[in-house]
């Protein structure tokens, strides 16, 4: 990439924002366990943790058995009933792909891509996290994922934002395959004469450069908005502006114990946002376990997750959400 390259996308960022994941960018190597993010001391980036852990796994017999889980895929289905959402789009299905960690999928993306083949949507969205590691080469996730997207089909496309893996010089990349990257941007999609709002913002976890205000620029008029962000973090801030908030991030903790307990949630917010459902004043929100695994491609009582959010126009006295 040239300077005029990073400049564009500087600009699509927003100046502050740009410039914060860029400077962390910089020192990420040489210091990257704290960020400036909702989370000062980032244990993802801590890399001896994998490998204790690995060696637990085998020491306990575990170690191949959580590897097959990666592998495991659940496909959720969920449906979210909204009041105002436009009647054209009741029954819009969103498919969410979140913490893919492509690089590090066991059998290249072969069993992912044959289980999305058999799901019906109209729009894709994939929540961050492209690449395995916080280090290293940033282009090995992008072989995987054209394989993901030689299998999505949908008519309203595929729209993605960046995690705390991911750096920004991956977006010409992803763009290239046809993945339109919101970098504190939005999308306004049309149906039936009506129109929604589809707001992403950048990683708030690590780098601290999502900006709200600029992912709703000439989107104040429409009447229902989804958000997409890497992590639960920004629940707070968001709750008075959107209607819907998707995320990932957590994996739900990944490693857990019996009962699908998180030994931890790598998120500054509590438990009750790191998996599934929630809701926070008006706003519905959900956290996808994760599609792929960080650090370490292993899973225990945590299966990695295809999630199909249904949307359904509510009758007044309906504010229910069922799974």
């Amino acid at each position: 990439m040239n300077l005029t390259d990073y400049q564009r996308l500087i600009d699509r960022l927003g100046e502050n924002a740009g410039r914060t994941r860029l400077e962390l960018q910089t020192g990420h190597s040489a210091d990257f366990y704290s960020g400036s993010g909702r989370t000062r001391f980032h244990i993802e980036n801590v890399e001896w943790i994998p490998r204790l852990l690995k060696i637990v796994l085998a020491c306990t017999g575990l170690l191949g058995h959580a590897r097959r889980n990666t592998l495991a895929y659940k496909t959720v289905l969920t449906t979210h009933h909204f009041q105002n959402l436009p009647k054209p789009f009741d029954g819009f299905k969103i498919l969410q792909l979140s913490d893919l960690h492509l690089d590090g999928i066991l059998d290249g993306g072969e069993t992912l891509c044959s289980r999305i083949e058999a799901l019906d949507y109209d729009l894709c969205v994939m929540t961050g996290d492209f690449r395995f590691l916080t280090v290293h080469d940033y282009d090995a996730p992008l072989p995987v994922l054209q394989k993901v997207m030689e299998s999505i089909s949908c008519e309203f496309g595929t729209l993605a934002i960046l995690g705390n893996h991911d750096f920004l010089e991956m977006v010409p990349g992803i763009e290239e395959l046809g993945i339109r990257v919101l970098l504190n941007e939005n999308a306004v999609f049309r149906k039936g004469g009506q129109e929604i709002a589809i707001c992403g913002v950048d990683d708030p976890h690590y780098y601290g450069s999502d900006d709200l205000s600029k992912s709703l620029l000439k989107t104040e008029h429409l009447p229902w908005k989804l958000l997409l962000c890497h992590s639960p973090e920004l629940y707070e801030e968001a709750a008075e502006l959107f209607d819907l908030y998707l995320c990932g991030h957590t994996h739900a903790g990944q490693i857990c114990l019996p009962g699908s307990i998180a030994i931890i949630s790598n998120a500054a917010c509590p438990r009750r946002f790191i998996r599934g459902h929630w809701h926070h004043g008006k706003m519905k929100g959900y956290t996808s376990r994760g599609t792929g695994s960080s650090g370490l491609a292993a899973r225990l009582f945590c299966p990695p997750e295809i999630t199909l959010h249904e949307l359904r126009t509510a009758p007044k006295s309906d504010q229910g959400e069922t799974q």
